[in-house]
């Protein structure tokens, strides 16, 4: 094999590597996830411990991934409004989550605001409905991207880490809840 004939191979390998990734990338723009816990506790104490952003550390996957992370409550906790902010990972990891609407003991909607490592916008809306086995609580998450970070994304499989992690969330919340 001549060096033109590598060469050749290696560009056409490498456009096929990048067409794929940014093919799969473009169903990565805008990611979905739902996930759902039934927790056995009263709607009011399960609907408590997401709505006020005090109880966040007790069920926090990313604290419990990083417990030296520095955080705090600013605003008036359990309000429209309230924020929790989080520096982990010393410094690596920097944003907050802020309360944008509660219907008491039904809904509360929550906006991130990811400043590291990189920058999003998701959303986390959590419903809660009494079943006969308890409450099921319904975290919708949703975040979007452009097709360049996708395509990160992708490569990187941080669509199953964002799965995995929301299920440690939820279970976490389960946790916390029923041994209250």
């Amino acid at each position: 094999m001549n060096k033109k004939m590598i060469l050749t191979a290696l560009a056409i390998v490498l456009v096929a590597f990048l067409a794929l990734g940014f093919y799969n990338a473009s169903k990565l723009t805008n990611i979905q996830i739902v996930k759902s816990v039934t927790i056995n506790a009263s709607k009011e104490e399960t609907f408590d411990m997401v709505r006020y952003l005090k109880n966040f550390p007790k069920w926090s996957p990313f604290l419990a991934q990083d417990p030296a992370q520095k955080y705090e409550v600013k605003g008036t906790d359990g309000a429209i409004g309230a924020q929790y902010h989080w520096n982990g990972n010393n410094g690596k990891d920097i944003g907050y989550q802020e309360i944008v609407k509660i219907d008491t003991f039904n809904f509360v909607g929550m906006q991130c605001d990811i400043q590291k490592p990189f920058v999003a916008k998701p959303t986390f809306d959590y419903t809660f409905k009494e079943t006969k086995n308890g409450i099921e609580v319904t975290q919708d998450f949703k975040v979007q991207s452009g097709i360049v970070d996708a395509f990160f994304m992708w490569l990187f499989g941080a669509k199953k880490e964002m799965e995995k992690t929301n299920q440690q969330g939820l279970d976490l919340l389960k946790k916390a809840t029923e041994s209250k």
